[in-house]
């Protein structure tokens, strides 16, 4: 039977955070940046499963917070590859192992934990519509093109630019078969930054999901305190009665 599958990638060493540790395992709020994520996928009522791709030094810390989280749609967590693609190569055959080729998988950042149910719906219905999708939010700077770094050489229309996100999702068994393709011949993804970009790579098409502004990677120092600002938003909101 086809399902829908969470394939959440957590195998970041988190340099760029200069935490000392893996930036998914910081806390924010009280809890891990891994689990906030989790729980979105958790609760939704419309995805039957979870794979996690993690560092593997950290994989029976990320059991110990499932236990204590109370997390239960993850069926398996495999240690993460060499590159982001190579961790969520290991997590879709993961989930191959025990699902139908046509269900579809949720392709996530573990540090992006600020989306909702309503996108999630958005991009399982994208989907089932036009075989792949993307998370996109439009710019709202203008984009400039740089070889050297050093001067401006074009200036793209910013309507027509958008910057890529996550979820990404697509149908299990095309997106693995996309995968075995590429690594043939390059199992480093060399210029292949996401699943979209691998797709589009083989000239498979790959809808858009407009996505909200709000959905961060947590990244930096400044992307940490964006995101503890936001809970602290919203749990006065809440505490207020608020709508969002």
């Amino acid at each position: 039977m086809a399902k829908n599958i969470a394939i959440i990638f957590a195998g970041g060493s988190g340099v760029r955070m200069g935490a000392g540790k893996p930036k998914q395992f910081l806390e924010v709020g009280g809890m891990p940046i891994i689990i906030h994520t989790l729980e979105i996928f958790e609760n939704h009522p419309d995805i039957d499963e979870i794979y996690v791709a993690c560092k593997e030094d950290y994989i029976e810390k990320l059991k110990k917070l499932l236990r204590r989280y109370d997390i239960e749609k993850v069926m398996d967590i495999v240690p993460g590859g060499t590159t982001g693609m190579g961790s969520i190569y290991n997590a879709l055959r993961a989930a191959r192992a025990w699902n139908d080729e046509d269900s579809i998988v949720l392709i996530h950042d573990g540090v992006r934990p600020c989306i909702n149910s309503k996108l999630i719906d958005e991009v399982i219905e994208s989907v089932k519509k036009n075989g792949a999708a993307a998370t996109c939010t439009p710019l709202f700077e203008t984009p400039v093109v740089s070889k050297g770094g050093e001067l401006v050489e074009t200036t793209p229309s910013r309507a027509e630019c958008y910057t890529a996100q996550a979820p990404q999702g697509f149908r299990l068994g095309e997106v693995i078969s996309a995968h075995d393709e590429v690594r043939a011949k390059d199992a480093e993804y060399t210029g292949i930054v996401d699943n979209c970009t691998l797709m589009r790579q083989l000239g498979r098409e790959v809808a858009i999901v407009k996505g909200p502004r709000s959905n961060i990677k947590v990244t930096t120092p400044e992307d940490l305190y964006i995101f503890k600002a936001m809970i602290e938003y919203r749990e006065t909101r809440d505490a207020l009665g608020l709508e969002s």
